[in-house]
């Protein structure tokens, strides 16, 4: 059972400013690529227009690596999750940019859509890229990656579909790995973290973290 749901939100959020454009985009683009949130199993299929493989994405930031994955693969479908509206309607001006038909987006709490939207072994792929690391000792327990939401991801995806994250503070690296090892439903593809899949794509901020010395780890896992 997860805790109380106070206590595993997705996110905190702050205010961030929302430029034009992508106040233009989240105003036209949103009710076409959006998917309000409702307490009730997604229909996938029906929602993409047709039956095919679909990433869950937790936190996509400004969109741009979820972009570049849906247009590199029209025959996956990304569902996009993100609370911020800059980001949200990054994505949106990208879609609109680029056509992108095969994401779907919900600005809405991560844990209450796994909660109540996405249905038990229905997705192929889940990608949580840098997340907030907190790295105050006092901050970890807002830590995205804890055991109650790997065990509620792991549930929702189908037997040998893929869990890949990635962060770039090593600290937190270490604590990931060792919430995935702990979930009996996954299995490491690798021996501890993974070598960087070549099809992940690098965004600015990591291009600028390698640029003053960064490392970055992978960690991609099966579902048994």
């Amino acid at each position: 059972m997860l805790p109380e749901h106070r206590g595993i939100r997705s996110f905190v959020l702050r205010q961030g400013r929302v430029s034009n454009a992508q106040r233009r985009a989240h105003e036209t683009l949103l009710p076409l690529y959006g998917v309000a949130y409702a307490p009730a199993p997604l229909d996938l299929p029906a929602l993409f227009a047709r039956a095919a493989p679909v990433i869950l994405e937790i936190g996509f930031g400004m969109g741009e690596t979820t972009a570049t994955l849906a247009a590199a693969h029209p025959d996956i479908d990304y569902l996009a999750i993100e609370v911020h509206t800059p980001g949200v309607g990054s994505l949106l001006k990208l879609i609109g940019e680029q056509r992108l038909g095969n994401i779907r987006i919900i600005q809405h709490d991560a844990i209450e859509v796994l909660q109540q939207m996405v249905p038990p072994d229905a997705l192929a792929g889940v990608h949580v890229f840098f997340p907030d690391p907190w790295p105050k000792k006092r901050h970890h327990k807002r830590r995205l990656v804890q055991p109650p939401l790997i065990a509620l991801l792991a549930s929702r995806m189908a037997a040998g579909a893929y869990m890949h994250l990635a962060t770039d503070w090593e600290e937190y690296a270490q604590q990931m790995l060792g919430v995935l090892a702990a979930e009996p439903s996954l299995v490491n593809t690798a021996q501890g973290f993974a070598p960087r899949p070549g099809d992940r794509p690098q965004t600015k901020f990591e291009t600028r973290g390698l640029r003053l010395g960064h490392k970055v780890w992978d960690l991609v896992f099966r579902k048994r």
